[in-house]
């Protein structure tokens, strides 16, 4: 059986994006914390001071998700948008579903 979806909700799509894109953004954030730390270390190592890089690691932990999750859900809402204003004058996407 053929389905035609006609449109997405806009919001829910924002929604789902959201929490994908704040997860991702967690996941890059651990990542540039990690990497901050050890050229903290590194620096200190060297006799320089490394607090710079420990709170800009910190800071990427709160700051990226955050980031991420707004600019992603609003990409998505744009996006489910625009399919709408297409599938209007197109017809939308055909799905063989059971």
């Amino acid at each position: 059986m053929r389905k035609v979806v006609r449109g997405v909700g806009v919001v829910s799509v924002g929604k789902i994006a959201l929490v994908i894109y704040a997860a991702l953004g967690l996941l890059v954030g651990i990542v540039v914390a990690g990497l901050s730390s050890i050229g903290a270390l590194a620096g200190l190592a060297a006799g320089e001071s490394g607090m710079i890089g420990m709170f800009f690691g910190v800071g990427a932990i709160v700051v990226l998700p955050i980031f991420y999750a707004v600019i992603g859900a609003l990409i998505w809402m744009l996006l489910a948008f625009l399919y709408n204003l297409i599938a209007g004058m197109m017809g939308g996407i055909e799905l063989e579903v059971d």
